[in-house]
């Protein structure tokens, strides 16, 4: 099925009910937004020449019309290929031409420097500002009929990791791994009521954009703050206008949201969820979050690969304090989300028994098909049907799937496995410390040791006896860094996780402190 097929119902059933929103203000209702995609669809078909099975490009920041692009996309029988607007646009060219993207929509802003390394690629059509006369001229082509038909297997969304080791590879999601993600939203996850709104705080080229399918389904509001991004303050008074507004938001982004609304005195008044994923969330940071805002927050745990549907960590788990093991459970990503089958392997693949720590492995409905154009690659990822995700964690006796680190990331001092995130969790329980990221560094000695980058809060200090002292109390010696690293802010991708990949060419030409 076409997934414009759901708008296209929701628009039939409820044509006049509130759409798209641009902050407060409304832009269209369920059949404007319906009509704006099957004219845009249209003109794709009739002016660009796109086919079923094209690939479209967006490279914009958040805003009303990537809505309608994607949707428009997908009527006319086209796949997505989100790109960060954020990337330099040498890498956003890059993925245009592996992408052999037939027409590309950019921002306004990043049209000049992106557009000239692109106009000459072959087979590109087109490549089109969101705030020009052309984009609006598209807008005003008379409208296709219906959706083009498309079968479970067509590629309709091609997300590129990250790329964080070299040239990021183009996931293949189709477009039944997406029906299977949005199920399982329902499911898993949260409820979706016909007077909720969905507010993309985050990078809708993301997992923000994905979320948008439950609440075309339930008829929903769909909010682009006027920021079109993540401002803290601005999200809780649009919280606070609108009401019952869900959002999706990287760790990073909660700990700004629960840091606003402390100074604010805010208690998240009109949020209804936040969904938090897309990288460790550490647990006195969400302890803190709910004491703060209360029971709003729900985690999930995917990836590219398998978009936002390994495990799941309801608000009612997230916000029990009554069972023996609630620290325990909080500190992991839940339980396997009803599409999948979530199990521990070593490597060579044989299932490890409950407590002990290996690579996760997913298999079922929402797993990619394979990487674009790179057999290799997907051979070495999805091996008898599994999904090899590089993440290493452990399994409790209730099913419940706690993350260590990457297996890159890994620190092998003396002949012992130390994850990072044991180390991270605990130099956060210092009073002082605002963030902290930890990695390897090679050793004569020991192969590697422990070195932790570390960010006071605003105004206090910490020293390194200090620290020693708290690490002793916390975790075992062999696990307490060598080396702290005091820093005014970690570096950062465009999605909010912290790059340790920058991390550790830093050590190359840092001493000891």
């Amino acid at each position: 099925m076409n997934l414009a097929e759901w708008l296209v119902r929701t628009a039939r059933r409820t044509p006049n009910a509130p759409a798209l929103l641009s902050g407060k203000n409304i832009v269209a209702n369920y059949a404007e937004f319906a009509r704006r995609v099957a004219k845009l669809a249209s003109a794709l078909h009739s002016r660009l020449s796109i086919v079923p099975g094209d690939r479209i490009a967006v490279v914009a920041s958040n805003c009303i019309e990537y809505l309608e692009l994607l949707y428009a996309a997908w009527f006319a029988g086209a796949a997505v290929v989100p790109i960060n607007c954020k990337l330099h646009a040498k890498e956003a060219a890059w993925i245009v031409e592996n992408a052999e993207a037939k027409a590309v929509f950019v921002s306004e802003s990043g049209a000049s420097e992106l557009v000239p390394l692109i106009e000459n690629l072959p087979g590109l059509a087109a490549a089109v500002a969101i705030d020009s006369r052309e984009f609006a001229l598209l807008r005003a082509s008379e409208p296709m009929v219906a959706p083009v038909p498309r079968t479970r297997d067509d590629l309709a969304w091609l997300f590129y990791t990250s790329g964080t080791t070299g040239k990021p590879k183009g996931v293949m999601i189709s477009s039944s791994n997406l029906h299977a993600m949005a199920f399982s939203y329902f499911v898993d996850v949260d409820e979706v009521r016909g007077t909720d709104a969905m507010l993309y705080a985050a990078p809708m080229s993301h997992g923000a954009g994905l979320y948008n399918f439950t609440h075309v389904m339930r008829g929903t509001r769909h909010v682009v703050p006027e920021s079109g991004g993540f401002e803290a303050n601005e999200v809780l008074a649009l919280a606070h206008s609108l009401r019952d507004i869900s959002m999706f938001a990287a760790p990073t982004m909660v700990r700004r949201l629960v840091d606003c609304a402390k100074t604010e005195g805010s208690n998240g008044d009109g949020i209804r969820t936040v969904v938090y994923g897309g990288g460790p969330m550490y647990v006195a940071d969400i302890e803190e979050a709910v004491a703060v805002m209360g029971p709003r927050f729900v985690q999930i745990y995917g990836q590219g690969e398998s978009p936002m549907t390994i495990t799941a960590l309801s608000r009612a788990l997230v916000a029990d304090r009554s069972h023996p093991r609630w620290r325990e459970r909080l500190g992991s990503v839940g339980v396997a989300q009803s599409c999948v089958e979530v199990r521990v392997g070593d490597e060579n693949g044989r299932s490890l028994p409950t407590g002990e720590t290996g690579e996760v492995l997913v298999r079922g409905a929402p797993v990619m098909l394979g990487y674009w154009r790179d057999p290799q690659a997907t051979a070495k990822t999805i091996r008898d049907g599994w999904l090899w995700t590089g993440d290493m964690g452990s399994l409790d006796d209730d099913g419940f799937l706690t993350l260590k680190d990457r297996s890159k990331d890994v620190i092998i001092s003396g002949g012992s496995n130390i994850y990072p995130r044991e180390v991270e969790e605990a130099l956060l329980l210092h009073p002082a410390i605002s963030e902290v990221s930890v990695v390897g560094r090679a050793s004569k000695e020991w192969g590697e040791e422990v070195i932790a980058f570390v960010v006071a809060k605003p105004g206090m200090t910490v020293e390194t006896p200090d620290l020693d002292r708290h690490c002793l109390e916390h975790i075992a010696r062999f696990k307490r860094p060598k080396s702290y690293i005091f820093e005014s802010e970690l570096p950062k991708n465009n999605y909010g996780k912290v790059l340790k990949t920058a991390l550790r060419a830093r050590l190359a030409g840092k001493t000891e402190t």
